[in-house]
């Protein structure tokens, strides 16, 4: 049975909706009829001032985030950071996007240390020089996102800077488009890597008005879709590696939870419904579709893109329109695995966690905070996501209705597309805590929580 659980814990904002999804009965496949929920702000603002609580006087006054809890700056102006790890003692890895935009900027991975203890990164080293988005530490090495390639480098305990060369881990990977090579691991020492797609929707025309899709999509073949490899194995490619999951356009928040074993992906839906297609979509419905996705991944699952999208309007997988959809056809789509749970168009989610911590109230553990990039086309709608969500998770599947936990990064430009800030990438500390990367103005936070 599906059914719409919603959190009125602090009390829901109009237009901020959380979508959820519940089990398919004796399947893992299907479409859901889910209805929709709405989601709820748990930003607390203090009556007399107008302003969020903190108990801590050196959190960053930009940020909204509930009573009781803390944003530090760690480091600002580090470049351009997207994913960030952090290892068994505390120091922070932090992978670089090579800008080719924006005036450029260096890649490579910068190191950070807090030598003492006061939540601001005190020493830094950097090394590498590719760029990517994807880093993470596993047993005993510093595995990095080079775009066409996974290396690991050997790092000692207490480390900043490796102690050995590059080894190269996943070789041969696709470039263009998509470039993100974000990874996960599990407790089994597999791999999995993301390999976003390479077009929009897989037209014979990318990104044009009125071209059909490719039919089949080629393209299929080697992007849009995890694979897995082996995380100690040198020199795979993804001939070698196994394909595990397909029909996904770019699998940017990708993490395994530490609780049920299992994958998990957020999915970036596509773009420009109604810019290509005004014959089926009016502006709006082109501002609010495709829903984001949070989906759970198994072997051999197949999420539909580029043949289907999730409609919010349908609550659905729905045929795309360069396949002969509407808006409303399922066709296909009704084979197609639905995700857990959805959320409003074009926010971009860049990250996702489980949180395993006892340092953040009890309701946290177990579920995913989702680190959203922020839109660039909801217009003529006000541009919208750039934020931290937290989606409560029990036996697999959202327990209740997703909470807006960080706000405010967009800053005053936000609406119009200029953030001041975006984030790209989350981690937890070995304490509990939580850090935020932001790949637009290179700052970096800690979040932690006092109960005041």
């Amino acid at each position: 049975m599906t059914f719409p659980i919603v959190d009125r814990s602090f009390g829901a904002r109009a237009g901020v909706a959380l979508l959820l999804i519940g089990a398919i009965a004796c399947s893992d496949r299907g479409q859901s009829t889910a209805r929709r929920a709405e989601g709820s702000d748990s930003t607390v603002r203090s009556e007399s001032t107008g302003e969020a609580p903190h108990a801590c006087p050196h959190s960053d006054p930009s940020l909204e985030l509930p009573a009781g809890f803390c944003a530090t700056i760690f480091a600002d102006s580090v470049g351009a950071p997207r994913h960030i790890a952090v290892a068994p003692n505390g120091d922070v890895f932090v992978q670089l996007l090579a800008l080719r935009r924006r005036g450029g900027g260096s890649g490579g991975i910068v190191a950070l240390r807090d030598l003492n203890h006061d939540g601001v990164a005190d020493t830094s080293a950097r090394f590498g020089a590719a760029g990517g988005t994807g880093i993470g530490v596993y047993r005993g090495y510093l595995y990095s996102d080079e775009r066409s390639r996974i290396v690991r480098y050997p790092l000692h305990a207490g480390s900043l800077t490796p102690s050995g060369p590059a080894e190269a881990i996943v070789v041969d990977l696709p470039t263009g488009g998509h470039e993100a090579r974000n990874f996960t691991f599990d407790s089994s020492g597999a791999l999995y890597v993301n390999v976003g797609s390479a077009t929009n929707s897989c037209q014979e025309q990318d990104r044009a008005k009125g071209s059909p899709g490719h039919n089949p999509c080629t393209e299929l073949a080697t992007r849009a879709g995890i694979w897995k490899f082996d995380a100690n194995k040198p020199g795979q490619t993804q001939a070698t590696g196994q394909h595990f999951a397909t029909g996904i356009r770019n699998a940017m928040g990708l993490t395994v939870s530490p609780i049920d074993g299992k994958l998990y992906a957020t999915q970036h839906g596509r773009d420009q419904l109604y810019q290509n297609w005004p014959e089926h979509y009016d502006a709006q419905q082109g501002a609010e579709n495709p829903a984001e996705e949070l989906v759970q991944v198994n072997a051999g699952d197949d999420f539909g893109w580029p043949y289907c999208y999730f409609s919010v309007d349908a609550k659905r997988l729905v045929l795309a329109p360069e396949y002969g959809g509407d808006g409303k056809k399922v066709g296909q789509c009704a084979q197609k695995k639905a995700p857990i749970a959805y959320f409003p168009g074009h926010w971009a989610p860049m990250a996702a966690i489980f949180y395993t911590g006892t340092a953040f109230p009890a309701k946290h553990r177990g579920g995913v905070f989702i680190a959203f990039h922020g839109s660039w086309n909801r217009a003529p709608e006000p541009q919208a996501g750039y934020r931290v969500v937290f989606v409560p998770m029990k036996n697999g599947t959202p327990s209740g209705a997703y909470e807006t936990f960080i706000n405010g990064f967009g800053g005053s430009g936000a609406s119009r597309g200029d953030a001041a800030h975006r984030p790209a990438g989350l981690a937890q500390g070995p304490d509990g805590s939580l850090y935020v990367t932001d790949d637009r103005a290179g700052r970096i936070w800690r979040v932690t929580y006092t109960g005041q």
